[in-house]
């Protein structure tokens, strides 16, 4: 199937004299940067949720196929006048699935059920419950416009149409679509690989392995990966490598040979430590991008025999909120559904802020009954207890400002990075 080219191996490069970054220039120049780089495969459509389309799906017939009722009731050439109609009704009826045989005489009127195609002869349709029958007959008080009650063929979609677009993400809803049109297998992405690594002397695997004083948990690495499953991603789990080049190198061997992206955390400062990025630095590919964005800063982009690897900080607050900024449209784009900006709206504060000028910030938040935004109380970027009280985060514009309650502020809930 279709391949898309590799990322150049420079394509993450600063022009000169360029320091630290207002996000919104990080984010365009990621946009700018970045394409997709999934391979096309045909699936049938019955496993394709969570897939993006790579290719339109088209319409193989019409939806509905043919005019039909959309109500229960009696069927007819309309119009009918107004004042009362009166007309006979012939033997037989039309159901869903069980078409009516013969054709229906002018000012004759046959029994049709919701669903049911219309019979030769009818294009009106009156609702049972406006209906008199006695004696063979229906009456009925008109007036009733032709076409009423009843939906024409191809109202839906008609047959040959797009009824998606390439870079469409399918939910239930689309396959329902889909399978009405008669779409048997459609033409997609493969789904995002990405690795994600974490780093440092002081991290322990995992919670079941015993830790000293002096070493923590890893918090990032099982964040990140269900991130990134939440994502519609698929996680390669890269596992941990202590502030060794070498297994440092080793796991960033096997990310690029297992995963089409790269997430590390920790190490992408410029201390004596931060191995990745002196790493990356030597492997001639790194461009440390320092960002004006409150929690985070450092964001090492680079490539690592020819895989992105996005460096992100190794504090969990910092490391969630450059990947939900900036990992995750990223992440779109390069799987095929586009760069997508999460959609947050305007609440009222519930909180008292005086913002110095010169980085974004974005504050652990969720909304109260009334609708506001409360803040977590501590800012620290080492409280991950934060991440989890929050709902979304608060966007603080890049110059001063002064929140008090009820001041406008920019909300954007989890649920907008697909963070659920």
């Amino acid at each position: 199937m279709i391949q898309p080219p590799p990322l150049r191996n420079d394509c993450f490069a600063m022009p000169q004299g360029v320091d630290w970054m207002p996000v919104d220039t990080a984010l365009a120049r990621l946009r700018e940067a970045l394409h997709t780089i999934t391979p096309v495969e045909t699936v049938p459509t019955l496993q394709a949720a969570g897939r993006v389309l790579a290719v339109g799906a088209m319409a193989q017939r019409a939806n509905p196929p043919m005019p039909n009722a959309a109500v229960d009731g009696y069927g007819f050439a309309g119009p009918a006048s107004e004042g009362p109609n009166v007309m006979h009704l012939v033997a037989g009826r039309a159901a869903a699935g069980q078409p009516f045989e013969g054709t229906v005489p002018a000012g004759q009127a046959v029994r049709i059920l919701t669903g049911a195609i219309l019979p030769p002869g009818v294009d009106t349709v009156v609702l049972e419950e406006d209906c008199a029958i006695e004696a063979g007959q229906i009456a009925f008080n008109g007036p009733l416009r032709k076409g009423a009650n009843a939906r024409k063929d191809g109202e839906d979609v008609p047959a040959g149409e797009q009824a998606l677009p390439a870079g469409h993400r399918l939910r239930a809803p689309d396959i329902a679509l889909l399978c009405a049109l008669g779409v048997a297998e459609v033409q997609v992405h493969r789904p995002l690989r990405v690795g994600v690594l974490s780093t440092g002397d002081e991290i322990i695997g995992a919670p079941s392995q015993p830790a000293l004083p002096h070493q923590i948990w890893d918090a990032n690495r099982p964040m990140l990966l269900e991130l990134v499953r939440s994502m519609r991603c698929i996680p390669v789990d890269l596992g941990h490598a202590r502030d060794e080049r070498t297994a440092i190198a080793a796991a960033l061997d096997a990310g690029a040979r297992e995963a089409d992206v790269i997430l590390t955390s920790g190490g992408a400062s410029a201390g004596d430590e931060d191995h990745v990025s002196a790493l990356l630095r030597d492997a001639g590919a790194l461009s440390a991008w320092r960002i004006a964005i409150k929690p985070g800063r450092p964001l090492a982009m680079a490539m690592w025999q020819g895989v992105p690897v996005f460096g992100l900080p190794g504090n969990p607050v910092a490391a969630l909120v450059c990947a939900l900024v900036f990992a995750r449209p990223a992440f779109s784009l390069m799987a095929g559904a586009g760069w997508r900006t999460p959609q947050g709206f305007t609440v009222p504060a519930a909180f008292e802020k005086n913002k110095k000028p010169g980085r974004r910030e974005f504050l652990r938040a969720r909304l109260r009954a009334d609708g506001s935004a409360e803040v977590f109380p501590s800012e620290g970027s080492g409280r991950i207890s934060g991440l989890a009280w929050a709902e979304g985060l608060v966007e603080l514009p890049d110059e001063a400002v002064q929140i008090r309650p009820g001041t406008p502020v920019r909300y954007i809930p989890y649920a907008a990075f697909d963070l659920v």
